[in-house]
């Protein structure tokens, strides 16, 4: 039997911030993770290959629509979906390996296998070859993440109807792809496929896409990803989808109940994702589950178990990487006498489309719903310098000010660079600093940053002078 101050269960971004931190502070870590790599879904198949993938698709579609009106002339752009894939599987092994350095370089012991809780204070970790170890722990952390949710009607075989998981890793390029779901996963799955010139259809339920993000965003980028080619269905009820064969069928109602049905290569299914507890043994322990399926947890984020704490997708709330990093910090420092503190009001949204998507706080519509009274700050790209230089004119920072103090209550942008534009607002709300300080901070010219000063001027009151 191995002892531990902390197990740590799954090597996610919550799982080796907590493992790496603790270790840090000194105290003996543990980390179990089933699979062979670490770095969960988030480095291995969702956040890092899908970057890579975007931004190999942003280039070749540069390379094919705007390298012309740069003056560089080229006479064929082929596309290698191999070599694609390929520096996407290099990005990903270079962020494992890093991760594996970081292990040894803590002195982390790292657990090959899934662990199961035996009872409240006991873990068992069951190898790929059968072998058990039993694990005694003074605290533990499970943070074992979210996997791909799909609807009734819909079962994702991971042959033909798929999930993003399977769609970073297709056999060949598909001539005709069908995403049910417009929010994060399914618009940026969009964009890496029909940049490469495979016809693209969005089925969404709601009224637009990215629903739960500031309505001017969705209206934007919808307008943005049609004229790429991207065809997007609102207000589209799916209720049925068949693998057959060498493709799939789509049966969805739409707003006015009329039965439609699409064919495609493959069916993504985009219709978020849902907490991961299978294996866990949790029957075993006190550790109580929602009726959504997340873990339980205080404000603390411990269970109902004392010295058994959980973070990140398991416990719901935003499934996003840096809300799990935070967790992870929060808890471990909190557990070993170190303070912190976690601001869920100041976690960004980000949609890694080009242009970005980035978003934080309150929007337009909850200001308006709960009454609170509030002033806009917005500036277009196009009437940015740098912008106009970069070809990247699409877009607009909104900036959201309370009108008694000068708080900011939300900022939202589309545009070139967005996730890292949004940071400043996401810095001025984390440290409570008003539109009006935020405006009067100086920004190198010409650049894109000047976008955001520009809504923090008018979204003081000033008027903009800037261009």
């Amino acid at each position: 039997m191995e002892q531990y101050d902390l197990a740590v269960i799954g090597s996610g971004p919550g799982g080796y911030v907590a493992a790496i931190r603790a270790a840090q502070l000194g105290y003996k870590t543990a980390l179990i993770e089933k699979y062979s790599t670490l770095g969960g879904t988030c480095t291995n198949v969702g956040c890092i290959p899908t970057k890579a993938l975007l931004d190999s698709t942003h280039h070749y579609f540069d390379a094919l629509h705007n390298f012309k009106a740069h003056g560089i002339e080229t006479t064929t752009v082929q596309l290698n979906f191999t070599q694609l894939n390929k520096r996407k599987a290099e990005v990903v092994l270079k962020n494992t390996q890093g991760l594996d350095y970081l292990m040894k370089k803590n002195s982390i012991t790292r657990l090959l296998g899934t662990g199961s809780f035996t009872d409240n204070s006991t873990l068992q970790v069951r190898g790929n070859d059968g072998a058990i170890t039993t694990v005694k722990a003074a605290k533990y952390i499970i943070a074992t993440g979210s996997k791909p949710a799909t609807i009734p009607g819909v079962a994702i075989d991971k042959k033909r109807i798929i999930t993003s998981t399977e769609a970073l890793s297709l056999p060949e390029q598909p001539k005709n792809l069908v995403i049910i779901g417009g929010g994060v996963i399914g618009v940026e799955m969009a964009s890496v496929f029909s940049r490469i010139g495979t016809n693209v259809t969005i089925l969404e339920y709601a009224d637009q896409i990215i629903p739960t993000m500031d309505r001017e965003l969705g209206s934007s980028l919808r307008k943005i990803l049609e004229k790429e080619g991207v065809k997007i269905l609102t207000q589209q009820s799916v209720y049925k989808a068949d693998n057959l064969g060498s493709t799939a069928k789509v049966w969805y109602r739409n707003s006015s109940n009329a039965e439609q049905e699409i064919e495609a290569d493959y069916v993504l299914v985009a219709v978020g994702r849902k907490p991961y507890v299978q294996g866990l043994g949790l029957e075993n322990t006190g550790v109580q589950l929602s009726q959504r399926g997340t873990v339980v947890t205080n404000a603390a984020l411990e269970t109902t178990v004392p010295g058994i704490y959980a973070i990140g997708d398991v416990i719901g709330g935003a499934m996003l990487a840096h809300k799990a990093e935070e967790e992870a910090m929060y808890v471990v420092e909190s557990m070993f006498g170190h303070p912190h503190q976690v601001k869920y009001d100041c976690i960004p949204g980000v949609v890694y489309t080009w242009p970005e998507v980035a978003s934080v706080g309150l929007t337009e519509e909850e200001l308006k719903r709960d009454g609170i009274p509030y002033r806009v700050g917005k500036f277009p790209f196009a009437a940015n310098a740098r912008a106009r230089a970069g070809m990247d004119t699409d877009g607009f920072a909104k900036v959201l000010i309370d009108t008694k103090y000068g708080e900011i209550l939300g900022a939202h942008v589309i545009g070139a660079r967005a996730a890292d534009l949004v940071t400043q607002a996401i810095a001025g709300k984390t440290f409570e600093i008003t539109a009006d300080e935020m405006a009067r901070a100086f920004y190198p010219h010409p650049t894109y940053s000047e976008v955001m000063k520009e809504a923090w001027v008018i979204g003081s009151g000033r008027p903009s002078v800037n261009i």
